[in-house]
């Protein structure tokens, strides 16, 4: 049988990283939320750029894309995927920009060339947001990875 001292120093643990989940949460969402209005903002301008599919077009899904993770890690609580998901598309994004800022890749099948070796606020703002959300979803993931149990499942046993 438990100590209640050790009940009580479990509930301060579970509280701790309830409170520090949470924290993650809107960090993460707060990255993503900026991300999808920088790439929807800009997406308009960059809409020239492209032939089958226009950079304006890969702009307006990484805006979906990044708006998708932030809502489904808002609506789902306590699973991983979600956390999985926002990491995937914020790393993604911040790896996109970075490639395109400092490697000419050039057109590739359908996608144009993107490079673009200067920055300015908004793909500075973006890359920020992005990096942060990466990390903020990684640190969430590996918190809820590592999290005991549910309580049905903990009784069950």
């Amino acid at each position: 049988m438990a100590s209640t001292a050790h009940v009580r120093a479990l509930g301060h643990h579970v509280s701790y990283a309830a409170t520090a989940l949470w924290l993650l949460r809107l960090l993460t969402v707060a990255g993503l939320a900026i991300d999808a209005y920088v790439h929807a903002d800009l997406a308009p301008s960059y809409d020239p750029v492209g032939a089958t599919v226009s950079q304006g077009d890969l702009f307006r899904a990484e805006a979906a894309a990044s708006a998708f993770a932030a809502l489904l890690l808002l609506a789902v609580r306590r699973r991983r995927y979600p956390w999985l998901i926002a990491f995937v598309v914020a790393g993604a994004g911040v790896a996109a920009v970075l490639v395109y800022r400092y490697v000419d890749v050039g057109a590739f099948g359908p996608l144009p060339n993107m490079y673009e070796p200067f920055w300015y606020p908004e793909k500075t703002m973006s890359a920020i947001a992005e990096g942060a959300a990466a990390a903020t979803a990684l640190t969430g993931l590996l918190v809820v990875w590592n999290q005991p149990p549910g309580r049905r499942a903990a009784r069950r046993g």
